[in-house]
């Protein structure tokens, strides 16, 4: 999909693929690399000035640096380790069963928005 579909809200809340690809990378770098949200809903919305390949391109560079992080954790019951070591932080494994959860169930959403733009399914 391409602007202006990508930013189509294709149910009432709103909710668009650039959005959901946005939110994905804020729960990406909040999980592994300690950074803080303050309105979650917010991250459900990439700026107007975002355009697909830079929302793509954060998204794929939070991976690596989660990849990254992930890959000093011996233990996947230790914590995941924090910039600010202050800050309360989850297990490898729920930061990872989390994201897999997360990642399955906006995948889903993204299907059928998909499918509401162009008759794509996911198939």
């Amino acid at each position: 999909a391409r602007e202006p579909e990508v930013r189509a809200a294709g149910v009432p809340s709103g909710t668009n693929l650039l959005g959901l690809l946005n939110h994905l990378t804020s729960v990406e770098r909040s999980l592994f690399l300690g950074e803080r949200v303050d309105d979650w809903p917010a991250t459900f919305h990439a700026a107007p000035e975002d355009g697909v390949a830079e929302v793509v391109a954060r998204y794929r560079e939070a991976v690596a640096e989660a990849n990254g992080v992930l890959d000093t954790c011996a233990d996947l019951g230790a914590r995941v380790p924090r910039p600010h070591p202050e800050d309360s932080a989850p297990s490898a494994r729920w930061a990872l069963t989390h994201m897999i959860e997360e990642t399955g169930r906006h995948a889903g959403h993204a299907d059928i928005l998909r499918e509401l733009i162009d008759g794509s399914t996911g198939r």
